[in-house]
């Protein structure tokens, strides 16, 4: 990846550390259009809206459908800090998004969280998800997993 992809990554992380500050999970999404522009960001928001399903990449998809077709969001690119869950996963299948770069793997984040009882129930890799949708999409990550782990130290 290019250094100017490799920063907006990194934008999610700031991003994810703004989620921690406003009291919720450290997850963020960042959607970007095809010349390189942040259009949205989104962070989780699942404790201060008392809703599971608040994830940082179902926020920014409820925003960007009334704004983009789905033409549009076939062609931008959805930063995520960590790997997409498979409900998040099936949402940007519905939403039309077919890039995806995200930073911590899956696999590290279930570590993460040991047994603080905040481990997902359905542990599937966003791949999983993603070979199954009608159209190719294409995945990047994980990647930048020490710095995408930041925003969660100390946390779970």
């Amino acid at each position: 990846m290019s250094e100017e992809e490799l920063a907006l990554l990194r934008q999610t992380f700031v991003v994810a550390h703004q989620a921690r500050e406003h009291g919720n999970h450290p997850f963020a999404a960042v959607l970007i259009n095809t010349n390189n522009e942040v259009v949205l960001t989104a962070e989780n928001s699942v404790v201060t809206d008392a809703d599971t399903t608040a994830h940082a990449e179902i926020n920014l998809i409820r925003a960007a459908t009334p704004k983009f077709t789905p033409e549009q969001l076939g062609s931008f690119t959805l930063y995520a800090s960590a790997e997409p869950c498979a409900m998040c996963a099936s949402a940007m299948v519905w939403a039309n998004i077919r890039n995806v770069v995200f930073g911590l793997g899956v696999d590290k984040i279930y570590a993460m969280f040991g047994d603080t009882g905040d481990a997902p129930v359905l542990v599937l890799a966003s791949r999983e998800i993603f070979k199954h949708a009608p159209w190719p999409v294409k995945v990047h990550g994980p990647m930048l997993e020490e710095e995408a782990s930041l925003p969660h130290a100390d946390f779970w």
